[in-house]
C-alpha cells in the first residue's frame, strides 16, 4: 500500500507520462500513413500512392519551386521563361508525382524493393509534427524537412517535397534529398 505522501507524487508522474504520450500521438499517426505511403512506393501500388498524396497541393508546391529556382538561376529571363513554360512545368510535375519516381529515390538511399519498409515506430523518429495538422519528414537527425504531409480528413497526405529537384541527363527531372 502506498504511503499518503507518495500518492500525489505518483499521480503527478502518471499525469506527466500521459501528457507526454499525447504529444507524440500526431507523430505516430503521421508515421502510420507515411508507412503506408512508403509501402505503396515499394509495391508500385498507384491506388494506395494516390490515397496518400494530395496531388493538387504537391503539384502547386513543386511548380512554384521549379519556377522560383528557374528565376534564381537565370534572373528575370528565367522567371519569364518559366511562366511561359507553365504547361511544360505541369507535365514535368505530373511526371514526378508517381510511385516509380519515389521508388528510384528510395533505391538511391539503399531501400530496394526486396528490403522491408521501416516500421511505424522507426519512421516516427524522423517525423516532426508541425502546426495545422502538418508533419515534416527528415532523413538525417536534426536535418531539414524533405517531405511535408498534412492531415486531410484523418489521413496524412504528401503536400510538399523540400529536397533537391535536378534536371538530370536527357532533360529528365529527378528528385533527391
Amino acid at each position: 500500500m502506498l504511503r499518503r505522501g507518495m500518492r500525489p507524487f505518483l499521480l503527478a508522474a502518471l499525469s506527466i507520462l500521459v501528457l507526454a504520450g499525447c504529444a507524440t500521438v500526431p507523430r505516430y499517426e503521421a508515421a502510420g500513413d507515411i508507412h503506408a505511403f512508403l509501402v505503396s512506393i515499394r509495391d508500385g501500388d498507384r491506388a494506395a500512392f494516390d490515397q496518400h498524396v494530395d496531388k493538387a497541393a504537391l503539384k502547386e508546391q513543386l511548380k512554384s519551386r521549379l519556377i522560383t529556382e528557374a528565376g534564381q538561376a537565370h534572373g528575370s529571363l528565367g522567371n519569364f521563361g518559366a511562366l511561359l513554360a507553365g504547361p511544360l512545368v505541369d507535365i514535368a510535375v505530373d511526371t514526378l508525382v508517381r510511385p516509380d519516381v519515389f521508388r528510384a529515390i528510395a533505391v538511391e538511399h539503399g531501400y530496394s524493393p526486396d528490403k522491408p519498409v521501416p516500421g511505424v515506430i522507426a519512421i516516427g523518429q524522423f517525423v516532426r509534427p508541425l502546426d495545422s495538422g502538418r508533419a515534416c519528414v527528415f532523413t538525417r537527425r536534426e536535418g531539414p524537412c524533405v517531405l511535408m504531409f498534412k492531415n486531410e480528413d484523418g489521413v496524412y497526405k504528401l503536400i510538399g517535397f523540400e529536397g533537391r529537384i535536378d534536371l538530370g541527363k536527357g532533360g529528365k527531372l529527378k528528385l533527391s534529398d
